[in-house]
């Protein structure tokens, strides 16, 4: 396992320095001396997506962020993104961002598709199940920078996230026990946000080193609980079809989410889920 981390962190590294430049599996592959076939399998259980898809993300994110905080033109913003044109640029912009590069640059709000993944050395085993009232807790102060960290990691399933607004609305969730984390040593491995009178989570994330463990379904679990009967939770995610979405409609589906209205949020089309306390407790599966 360590070996496999130790991999996948040099595939980032030499991803990240070399976002400008041409990059495809057989290349990655070959800098950091490993089997094409065996990096793309431990990179996608790793990451969660391929090399192709994380680099376009990340080059996308950069180009996003020279957009608002440089004057250069849009088409060198698209070459040093990998784009032969600035056709082929916006069409992939748009279809990731919903905006044209113009329009992003207009508006002058910058925020990422893709952040670097810093990756846990050395993850710990979850064994057996997961007690959700004993392993997922209230989060407090002490535990933002771990929190934060997390909310890098994935924030690839949260569009629009503006960091400053988002560490003020945390602070508050804190202090109102509407946070909740479940952490490997000091690594947040889960974070939840959530307003019991609406019942909705207004921020769900799980590492991605820690994926297919049921931490998700435990998380659930711990936030129905603070809720009345009566009352269902609900969550916002991607709307179907969106090039944007890494997986995240997928797995809230697989917690037993149903389908509701669309809605638009900061501009951002999506999708709301509802989920029953009875019908979470009649899923054997979940």
């Amino acid at each position: 396992m360590l070996h496999h981390i130790e991999n996948v962190a040099a595939a980032i590294q030499f991803i990240e320095t070399h976002l400008t430049e041409k990059l495809d599996l057989e290349g990655v592959a070959a800098a950091v001396h490993y089997s094409k076939y065996h990096l793309h399998r431990i990179f996608v259980s790793t990451v969660g997506m391929t090399i192709h898809d994380y680099a376009q993300r990340r080059r996308l994110t950069e180009a996003a962020k020279l957009l608002v905080f440089s004057d250069r033109p849009i088409i060198e913003i698209a070459l040093l993104a990998g784009y032969e044109s600035q056709q082929a640029f916006t069409n992939t912009f748009r279809a990731m961002y919903k905006k044209a590069p113009g329009q992003f640059r207009d508006e002058g709000e910058f925020y990422p598709l893709q952040l670097r993944y810093e990756l846990h050395a050395s993850p710990t085993p979850v064994k057996g199940e997961i007690d959700w009232r004993r392993d997922i807790v209230p989060a407090a102060e002490r535990d933002i920078p771990a929190w934060m960290a997390l909310v890098r990691m994935v924030v690839d399933g949260f569009p629009h996230l503006n960091e400053a607004e988002y560490l003020r609305t945390l602070h508050r969730q804190i202090q109102e026990k509407r946070a909740l984390i479940m952490k490997d040593g000091e690594v947040a491995i889960g974070i939840l946000a959530f307003c019991p009178e609406a019942g909705s989570i207004d921020f769900f994330g799980i590492h991605p080193q820690y994926r297919d463990r049921g931490i998700a379904q435990a998380f659930v679990r711990r936030v129905l609980d603070e809720l009345t009967e009566q009352t269902p939770v609900s969550i916002t995610t991607f709307r179907e079809g969106d090039k944007a979405d890494p997986g995240h409609r997928a797995v809230i589906k697989s917690l037993g989410f149903a389908e509701a209205e669309l809605l638009t949020e900061f501009g951002y089309p999506t999708q709301r889920f509802i989920l029953r306390k009875e019908q979470m407790e009649g899923d054997g599966d979940v």
